[in-house]
């Protein structure tokens, strides 16, 4: 079996979800670094990815594009432990959650509070305080939200187990928190602010960790 490839930018925070997806489960990977947002998208990108977005995946003549097939295949193509739960209310939790992150949490979080707070001084030019304030209560749903569909056992977003949720989770506060505005809303929410704080020192976060795009 070959060592399968992950196309897309180390920063992107899809890129670093499935990343973590490999460490976890202990599988050798290649990255192959494409930027399709400092340029233009090489041409030969089309065949892995249609549309042109990031990641993008190749195993063994496989290829998937969309982060979240993309780490539900590693977990059940490779050994390693197991990060979908066994039970299928807990399966669903983990859809719940990611389709929460990618509809609701992803563009506010991101794009609105942190682009805006933390990129836009290195471009030259003023945040857009309006697109940040209107942000700001999208991501209190969504840290409320997430909140309440959490197990109170811990110390993972489902309990005991961690799961493609919690690593779907991870690379959006590790950024979002860069910004003020981001780490602010997350101390209002004192159980995720816990989940935080443990997911950050794992060794797969570290692994895979590096700075945002300037």
């Amino acid at each position: 079996m070959s060592v399968p490839t992950l196309y897309g930018a180390a920063y992107s925070v899809y890129v670093r979800a499935a990343r973590l997806a490999l460490v976890e489960k202990g599988v050798e990977y290649a990255l192959v670094e494409v930027d399709i947002f400092g340029g233009a998208v090489p041409a030969w990108y089309g065949a892995l990815h249609p549309f042109g977005r990031i990641p993008a995946f190749e195993h063994d003549g496989f290829r998937l594009y969309e982060a979240a097939a993309i780490m539900r295949y590693v977990d059940e193509a490779f050994a390693g432990p197991p990060l979908m739960p066994a039970d299928p209310r807990g399966r669903a939790r983990v859809v719940q959650i990611g389709g929460l992150i990618d509809s609701y949490l992803y563009r506010p979080l991101i794009w609105d509070i942190y682009v805006e707070r933390c990129d836009a001084p290195g471009e030259g030019r003023a945040p857009d305080e309006a697109k940040i304030a209107a942000a700001l209560p999208k991501v209190a749903t969504c840290f409320a939200a997430i909140e309440e569909l959490m197990d109170a056992r811990g110390p993972f977003l489902l309990g005991a187990q961690l799961t493609l949720a919690d690593l779907h989770l991870a690379p959006m506060i590790s950024i979002g928190v860069r910004a003020a505005d981001g780490a602010a809303l997350l101390a209002r929410h004192p159980r995720l602010a816990v989940w935080w704080s443990m997911m950050r020192r794992r060794p797969s976060l570290a692994a895979t960790g590096t700075r945002p795009k300037a």
